[in-house]
């Protein structure tokens, strides 16, 4: 008997329906009884201390409830949001209301309660605060000097040979700096959340999660409850980027306005609100030193990173994780350090470290490739190591070179001619540019429950475990493995995720969510079909169906749940995805404005669950990086702290009309040793050297090499 083949098969979303039609529920859509709804109010200095708080005409203002601050908030326990403790299981940022300290520009300082969203906003307006202000470092410029080497042990300097000597010696050579900026997720969905205590000590979130049981930990912690006392209930999740990944005071704010009203609370934070609350992007300073002999074969990589954190705790984006493990190199040194600032603490943003510290790695070898007069694509080849550089592990799998050639045909590379300014059309210079990037591929523990019911020959099944749908496709490629192992239709699996109370599971950040889930439900339903095997008492001579099994154990119902973990095997080997990256850029000679009418990606991103979803994937990403390269920065006022782009209006963000044909290829990969089914995911990777190829690209068709992003026509004039 052929069995089912769901798993790779470009399967819409099994929840598109309920999504378009509206069904879907989101943080601020579930139907509570009773509601009122909070307003946070903010910080207006990025440092010193709060003076006094007068909250009297607030609290007079039709239909107010409560006005919490610092002076009647509940006592909460901070030493679960220590420095060190997990970024997915405390809350970040400070900003809990716990005393008068001002840290940064925009800190949550107090909340209104009131009947009405529109009653709570207005009475907000009417707190009056008085401050003493602290000289605040604001500057990235003016402190980049205190940079210090930072507390975290994965951020020490990491090096191998002689860095120094090996460039000093050498004749071809690059040393530059690459400056990308503060950046700011701006999911669809701002964060948003409802509480409800159900009891004293027991309380229901409604949030927007990227990491289910991370929230749990985070809330349960923070208000000193037993974990099983807080339920968090996320289904659907409006974007995340990273920003979801991390929990911020706005959950355990809405909590406490909740518990002093004695009644269920809605806060959502505004766009303009998130620039300050929810973390960012950090500002890197990234000083690249690459040297090579004369045929194309580097003798030194350095890649040192300076950036800022908050002034409470530290966060730093790995940029140099690339020049570590890219190319071969008997020489290496990559340094970290950083100046803790009054800016609201970073964190991670989609491909964090890479997407910024490839656009400055991939930036300076197609610097040294000029030099070298080395086609970029054949230096990259001729530097290509057969094991991880940074740990001399073996890989996994690595598909650089296939990516490079494939990438190379697909997107006609031959055409490229090596001297800038030498093609033109019209007003418009074009170049052409190719990047290569990396993310680690990795797996988290989960778990997950296969529930069974048959009725006559109709066997259905429930897949349940705490998982996270960021927009992505987790109920779909949930649905497609659960469908092939245990050979049943999609329309006859029904999927439940998103809330604690389920199995816990991993969460979808670092590009481990797919590959955790599906390898949970993967294991869930082998498991299944191994005890139903026992249960039934027979010898099969082929593979029976869950109906024959069912029948034969008289059972019209069945569960079991497996608990997935990653392979000690696994951590023999350096496993990654790989990708390169091909832009065509326009670039008017008149204005300077970039067009991009063609870019190709192509991935090694191991087993592709659903090419669908995958393909989508990688889109949004190349338009993030396109966005990265072109647009995107956040401004900070320098006088005051706060941000000067607070809406899309001035934060600019690819739109339709900026982005040209994009073109998506995966090439092969078969790689078991990464976890059971060959899963490494697509959320990072995605992004991760686009920024770079367009920088490349601009400087072929101009032969100007801008070094800091954005790459904006006053940069290019």
């Amino acid at each position: 008997m052929k069995r089912r083949k769901l798993i790779g098969e470009a399967t819409s979303r099994v929840d598109g329906i309920s999504k378009v039609t509206g069904a879907a529920n989101y943080a601020t859509d579930h139907k509570i009884p009773n509601l009122a709804y909070a307003v946070i109010f903010k910080s207006e200095i990025a440092a010193g201390t709060i003076s006094e708080i007068d909250q009297s005409a607030a609290e007079q203002s039709a239909g107010v409830l409560a006005v919490i601050t610092h002076k009647n908030a509940p006592k909460l326990n901070l030493k679960a949001n220590a420095p060190d403790a997990r970024p997915d299981s405390s809350i970040r940022g400070g900003a809990l209301l716990q005393d008068n300290k001002i840290e940064f520009y925009g800190q949550h300082i107090g909340v209104v309660v009131a009947e009405t969203f529109e009653q709570a906003r207005a009475a907000a307006r009417l707190v009056k605060v008085s401050y003493q202000k602290s000289a605040a470092k604001i500057e990235f410029e003016k402190h980049i000097n205190e940079a210090v080497v930072p507390t975290g042990k994965e951020f020490q300097d990491d090096g191998r040979g002689d860095l120094n000597t090996a460039f000093q010696s050498a004749k071809f050579k690059v040393e530059a700096v690459y400056e990308t900026p503060i950046e700011h997720h701006h999911p669809m969905a701002p964060h948003a959340t409802i509480a409800v205590w159900e009891a004293p000590n027991k309380l229901t979130l409604y949030n927007e999660a990227q990491v289910v049981n991370g929230v749990q930990r985070a809330a349960a912690g923070t208000l000193g409850l037993p974990p099983e006392n807080v339920r968090i209930v996320t289904p659907h999740v409006g974007g995340g980027f990273g920003a979801k990944g991390s929990q911020w005071s706005n959950l355990v704010i809405a909590a406490i306005a909740a518990q002093a009203v004695k009644r269920p609370v809605k806060l959502a934070l505004s766009r303009q609100q998130m620039f300050n609350s929810v973390g960012l992007r950090q500002r890197n300073h990234q000083r690249l030193r690459l040297a090579a002999t004369q045929d194309g074969k580097l003798t030194a990589i350095g890649h040192d990173t300076t950036t800022h954190t908050a002034t409470t705790a530290e966060f730093l984006e790995d940029c140099g994780e690339g020049a570590k493990i890219m190319y071969d190199s008997p020489n290496s040194l990559v340094t970290y350090r950083v100046v803790p600032m009054n800016i609201i603490l970073p964190t991670f943003t989609r491909g964090p470290g890479q997407s910024t510290g490839s656009f400055a790695l991939e930036s300076a070898m197609d610097e040294l490739a000029y030099q070298l007069r080395l086609d970029p694509i054949e230096f990259r080849l001729r530097n290509e190591p057969a094991r991880d550089p940074s740990n001399g592990k073996p890989w996994s799998s690595r598909s650089v070179v296939q990516c490079l050639t494939r990438g190379a045909e697909v997107f006609g590379w031959n055409r490229r001619r090596l001297e800038p300014r030498t093609v033109r059309q019209g007003n418009y210079l074009i170049g052409y540019g190719v990047s290569s990037a990396t993310y680690p591929a990795r797996t988290r523990d989960s778990s997950a429950m296969v529930k069974l019911t048959r009725k006559a020959a109709d066997v259905r099944a429930s897949v349940e475990l705490a998982a996270s749908d960021l927009g992505t496709g987790t109920y779909t490629i949930i649905a497609q493995t659960a469908g092939e192992l245990l050979d049943l239709p999609l329309e006859k699996v029904t999927v439940k995720i998103g809330d604690s109370s389920l199995p816990p599971a991993a969460g979808s950040v670092g590009s481990f969510g797919a590959a955790s889930f599906t390898n949970a439900v993967y294991a869930a339903c082998g498991q299944l079909r191994q005890e139903l095997q026992a249960k039934s008492n027979q010898q099969w001579a082929t593979p029976p169906t869950l109906v024959q099994l069912m029948e034969a154990a008289k059972l019209s119902e069945y569960q079991t749940r497996a608990d997935a973990k990653p392979s000690p095997e696994a951590e023999k080997y350096s496993s990654h995805s790989f990708n390169a990256n091909f832009a065509e850029v326009w670039v008017n000679e008149a204005t300077g404005m970039v067009k991009i009418p063609r870019f190709v990606a192509v991935t090694g991103g191991g087993r592709v669950l659903n090419p669908k979803a995958a393909r989508s994937q990688i889109i949004g990403g190349v338009i993030w990086g396109i966005g990265m390269a072109l647009t995107e920065e956040s401004v900070i006022e320098p006088r005051y702290g706060n941000f000067i782009t607070r809406s899309f209006a001035d934060y600019h963000v690819p739109v339709n009309l900026d982005i040209g044909e994009i073109e998506t290829v995966f090439v092969t990969e078969e790689d078991k040793i990464v976890n059971p089914m060959g899963v490494k995911g697509l959320g990072e990777i995605a992004i991760c050297g686009v920024a770079g190829a367009v920088a490349n690209a601009i400087f072929n068709a101009t032969g100007k090499r801008i070094r800091n992003l954005p790459i904006t026509p006053d940069k290019l004039l």
